[in-house]
């Protein structure tokens, strides 16, 4: 081999050993239900091999937590622990119907895939996400929708009573202040335990009683529930 073809192999072999370009990611989420919250958002830089949740699969109890009660801090730490990189609670609380949170700073360091995630408010144990999105090495702005899941550990019985915890069943609370008492509890007879596509809730106009304490005419969704804005720079 000549010096020149010795060079060129040589530094082909050098950048193909060096770690992946940095990344540093100013993201937006928006809210695009007419009446339900997001609990405090997680968002997560991190390997190909890590996982938030995986649709088919069962629910772990960090995702169990953040589905039922919205708390991200079991999820985030197994994304540190992990060595991923995260941006917690964003918009300092819920996120409202209609309203964005906006220029989130994430640098993915050498992280390859960007999650999302927060509970779905008034939901038994529907969540945001979407799960192990490939950064672009391409600079530029990127648009895509989240759809709303269920974490299959939970019936959607559709009564709030102030639970939350794993394995407590019931509706923490309707955000709003728009959700109604005394409901008999709606008969979910789905026997999938997996993640999976949430069904929706279906509510009534009872504030005072009937099958569910959510309000048909503010609760009730249709696929995607949230739009995000990626800029890679």
């Amino acid at each position: 081999m000549n010096v020149n073809k010795l060079t060129k192999a040589l530094f082909i072999t050098s950048l193909m050993s060096l770690p992946a370009a940095a990344a540093e990611l100013e993201i937006s989420v928006t809210n695009l239900t007419h009446g339900n919250h997001f609990t405090p958002l997680l968002l997560a830089a991190h390997n190909m091999d890590s996982h938030l949740f995986q649709v088919g699969e069962m629910a772990t109890p960090e995702l169990q937590k953040m589905a039922e009660g919205g708390d991200i801090a079991d999820l985030n730490a197994s994304v540190m622990g992990a060595g991923g990189i995260t941006v917690a609670n964003p918009a300092q609380g819920l996120l409202a119907p209609s309203a964005s949170v906006d220029s989130i700073m994430l640098d993915s360091g050498d992280m390859t895939h960007l999650s999302i995630t927060g509970m779905v408010l008034p939901t038994n144990d529907a969540f945001v996400g979407i799960d192990s999105w490939k950064i672009p090495t391409e600079a530029g702005t990127y648009t895509f929708t989240l759809n709303a899941y269920d974490a299959g550990t939970e019936a959607n019985d559709e009564i709030i009573n102030g639970g939350g915890a794993s394995g407590v069943p019931g509706i923490p609370v309707a955000p709003g202040g728009d959700g109604g008492m005394n409901a008999t509890g709606i008969m979910d007879m789905s026997s999938n335990d997996k993640v999976h596509i949430h069904p929706g809730v279906l509510g009534d106009m009872d504030k005072n009683g009937g099958a569910s304490d959510l309000d048909s005419r503010i609760h009730r969704w249709l696929n995607p529930v949230a739009r995000v804005t990626v800029v890679v720079k």
